[in-house]
């Protein structure tokens, strides 16, 4: 399996230079082939291979316009091509957004095969670098001597910091013991996480606490005079604190989904619409700050090294307005109750508890559905949602259990 060890990079003058050519050579060769991709699809209606971009590249090295493109190494400008070709698939293929043009201002980064890099006895030598890069090693369990990537990624954030990142192929990791136990997720906003256990995982928001702050840096960056020193120091001030907001909502999320994955064999969760869901303007900001495609991303990659299983139900399985004791479902749920009684068994629910159990026992239902198709041989999915879409129109009798007839 794949995985990667970022760490902070420390490059001398010399490497900084050489590296920031790198960089600009592979913005413009990204914002040069993704314009002239733009236009001879619109103006002829076809599409660019990469064998055409490769091409290209090199009849752009041999004029005398681009003839610097040769002073940096080829192998992040052929990377540059891959991933415009791979980002150019996904989106005919209807995965991805179309490729938007690069900014200097932006992230920048260069990503180096081994053709355009070696490790030397811990050292990191780039091509066209007359020194090893020096960077700084967090892993005391991993030997660094022994380390065998197959790519390397130098990036610049916005702060001004550098970072490497080291790809590595490595065996699988063995699987954690069996809890026999199982556990579903109902995600918030006042809460992160209610689980089907009763635990309430607190909301950090981790961008509201430094809103002020954020909000006064950018006051003061908008004041300064456009391409000024006064302004990139205002510019790298306010990148800081996006990143101070980042990296603490980057180590709450992996230390919350850790622990969900270490306490239960089966992992429970509903497939939220996120991006139509930050369109409402009055929580958008709440939503992208709480970082749940973030959080169920890592739990999918953690369920798999660690040998769990990860169950999304469907998004409009209604969790919260069903009781989880005798399955009667309410016709309509305000989102400010946040407490409900049950017209037909009388049992009090809180909201987000009501929904964690509703959403365990869907997962598990759905778990068993497969486990049985499995068991028989048989190769055969169900069509459709695996539950209901809507319960708009669905009338508000008992209903026994949780889970509809197919």
């Amino acid at each position: 399996m794949r995985t990667a060890y970022k760490c902070r990079a420390y490059p001398d003058s010399e490497q900084a230079a050489m590296l920031s050519r790198t960089f600009g050579c592979v913005r413009l060769v990204w914002n040069k082939t993704l314009a002239e991709r733009h236009h001879r699809y619109h103006s002829e209606g076809r599409r660019t291979s990469y064998r055409e971009t490769d091409a290209t590249l090199t009849a752009w090295k041999k004029t005398r316009e681009l003839a610097f493109l040769s002073e940096v190494s080829s192998v992040p400008l052929q990377q540059t091509l891959r991933h415009q070709h791979a980002a150019f698939a996904n989106f005919f293929a209807g995965g991805a957004k179309y490729p938007r043009f690069k900014n200097r201002n932006w992230r920048q980064s260069a990503h180096y095969t081994r053709a355009a890099f070696r490790m030397r006895d811990g050292q990191l030598w780039l091509a066209k670098a007359s020194a090893p890069l020096r960077f700084v090693w967090s892993w005391d369990n991993i030997d660094l001597v022994a380390l065998k990537p197959t790519t390397v990624i130098i990036s610049r954030e916005p702060d001004g910091r550098w970072y490497v990142a080291f790809a590595v192929d490595i065996d699988a990791p063995a699987p954690l013991e069996e809890t026999k136990h199982a556990v579903g997720i109902d995600v918030g906003i006042k809460n992160f996480a209610v689980t089907s256990d009763g635990e309430r995982i607190r909301n950090p928001c981790h961008l509201e606490r430094k809103s002020r702050n954020l909000a006064r840096y950018q006051r003061r960056m908008a004041r300064c005079q456009r391409g000024s020193m006064n302004r990139r120091k205002a510019k790298a001030k306010v990148a800081r604190t996006h990143r101070k907001v980042r990296n603490a909502r980057q180590d709450f999320l992996h230390r919350t989904s850790a622990n969900l994955v270490r306490k239960a064999d089966i992992v429970v969760v509903e497939d939220l619409g996120v991006r139509n869901m930050v369109r409402n303007r009055r929580l958008a900001r709440a939503i992208s700050d709480a970082g749940w495609s973030e959080f169920r991303r890592q739990l999918e990659y953690k369920c798999q090294r660690a040998g769990r299983r990860l169950v999304v139900i469907d998004r409009h399985y209604p969790s919260s307005k069903t009781c989880n004791a005798c399955g009667h479902l309410l016709a309509k749920l305000n989102l400010g109750t946040r407490a409900w009684t049950c017209p037909s068994c009388r049992a009090r629910h809180d909201r987000d508890h009501n929904a964690a159990k509703n959403i365990l026992a869907a997962g598990l239902a759905v778990a068993a559905a497969e486990s049985r198709s499995d068991a028989c041989g048989a190769d055969i999915r169900r069509q459709g949602p695996a539950l209901p879409r809507s319960a708009a129109n669905q009338e508000t009798h008992p209903v026994r259990g949780v889970t509809p007839h197919p």
